[in-house]
């Protein structure tokens, strides 16, 4: 190698070097003993590493692109009456800490860890005990919410925060975290371009996710199990519900999954699964649902008079107490290529579909959707000749719920 060459490589070795940001350690027998006093010194872009240990430092407040990493056993405590990381500042990444004791206000959201008007943050592989609202965004773009795992145990609705909260955000990405225990797990409003991907929210308060006024955002493979009412979403447009599990939502008013005044959305892959509701639809248009299983809810499809142009093409209905219900005759929907376990239907040419069409509505699920305690009737003789005069004259239940092609075998696996 000449010595021009060796020179050259010397140079940019050099460089890498002197542009290299430090690393400051905190923690017993280290440089800092406070996190406060690491941050302060730390340069922009520079990494403030916590030791093991328990920290009672107050609020501390990032103003400059820093990544604070914690090492297994570093805990951020806040005793109970204050917010513990306040972001207010781009790139800076937060890692590895366990944050906890955020106790209930009943005059602030407060939070564990909170960014305000920031671009670029990154949220990951933390962990959230006891705190009133866990992660709080506001006004926020490009940041990234991964692999956080929120566990609290509050008593009621009313003292609990949210677990991941997002306020006037855009692009953000929320993955493969874990949320028990909260107000809703996940909230958004006001919220464009977010992507709701691979998260477990399961025993909330109230919804596992909390959608409002947040356009094209997808949310895609997600558990949302046994929360109090569900998953709401709602006034909202162009939004992507792709393979999600709504499971065990059960309760009086609990639903799978609930949208309300929702347009020209796609919800597909879906399963729901032991729901009072499965799926509920208010006030919404141009619905477009694919390949969805409903399996064993109470009601598997409320559909309201409200709801327009909505497609339900190649989706399974499978031990269902109702299949479909609503409370019009008149709702604008189609029906095309289900499968209903209930259909008796035969196929003369082979090509997998029913020769007659199948009215998925039950006359007694028509006369419940208007006068709900009559539920009592449900295993009764009186229901049994309703079902049969439903056989006989089906033109009592509504005309706009027919599917002329019901698959004869389970379009879902």
């Amino acid at each position: 190698m000449t010595r021009v060459a060796c020179l050259w490589i010397a140079g940019i070795l050099l460089a890498g070097v002197a542009t290299a940001q430090p690393r400051l350690v905190v923690g017993k027998g280290e440089a800092f003993h406070r996190i406060h006093d690491a941050l302060v010194a730390a340069p922009a872009g520079g990494t403030v590493v916590v030791r093991a240990g328990t920290y009672r430092e107050g609020t501390l407040h990032i103003t400059k692109p820093v990544t604070l990493v914690g090492e297994e056993g570093a805990v951020l405590d806040g005793g109970g009456d204050h917010e513990l990381l306040d972001i207010r500042a781009d790139d800076v990444t937060v890692r590895g800490l366990t944050l906890r004791n955020v106790r209930t206000s009943y005059s602030q959201d407060r939070a564990a860890l909170r960014v305000t008007d920031a671009r670029r943050c990154v949220i990951e592989r933390n962990r959230f005990d006891q705190t009133f609202f866990a992660i709080y965004l506001a006004r926020v773009d490009e940041c990234a919410v991964e692999g956080n795992r929120l566990h609290s145990t509050f008593e009621r609705e009313t003292a609990s925060g949210n677990g991941i909260h997002l306020w006037n955000t855009r692009r953000v990405r929320v993955r493969n975290n874990d949320i028990e225990g909260h107000r809703d797990g996940i909230y958004l409003e006001f919220t464009r371009l977010a992507e709701v991907e691979d998260n477990v929210s399961h025993n909330n308060f109230r919804y596992g996710l909390h959608f409002m006024f947040s356009d094209s955002c997808a949310y895609r493979r997600n558990t949302f199990r046994a929360n109090d009412a569900g998953v709401a979403v709602m006034y909202s447009n162009r939004v992507e519900m792709v393979q999600n599990r709504f499971e065990d939502n059960w309760g009086a008013a609990a639903y799978g999954l609930l949208l309300k005044e929702l347009r020209d959305s796609r919800l597909h892959g879906n399963r729901f699964v032991h729901n009072t509701t499965g799926l509920y639809v208010e006030g919404s248009a141009r619905l477009d649902a694919q390949d969805n299983l409903f399996e064993n809810n109470g009601w598997a499809l409320r559909l309201l008079a409200n709801t327009e142009n909505a497609t339900f093409r190649r989706n399974d209905f499978r031990a269902n107490t109702f299949d479909v219900t609503t409370d019009t005759r008149r709702a604008s929907a189609t029906f095309e290529g289900n499968h209903w376990d209930r259909y008796r239907g035969f196929d003369l040419n082979r090509d997998g579909f029913g020769d007659a069409p199948f009215r998925p509505v039950r006359l007694f699920a028509f006369l419940v959707e208007r006068n709900e305690p009559l539920l009592l009737l449900q295993r009764s003789f009186f229901v049994d000749l309703l079902d049969a005069a439903e056989r006989l004259l089906p033109a009592l239940t509504p005309d706009a719920f027919v599917d002329a092609s019901p698959a004869l075998r389970p379009v879902v696996l």
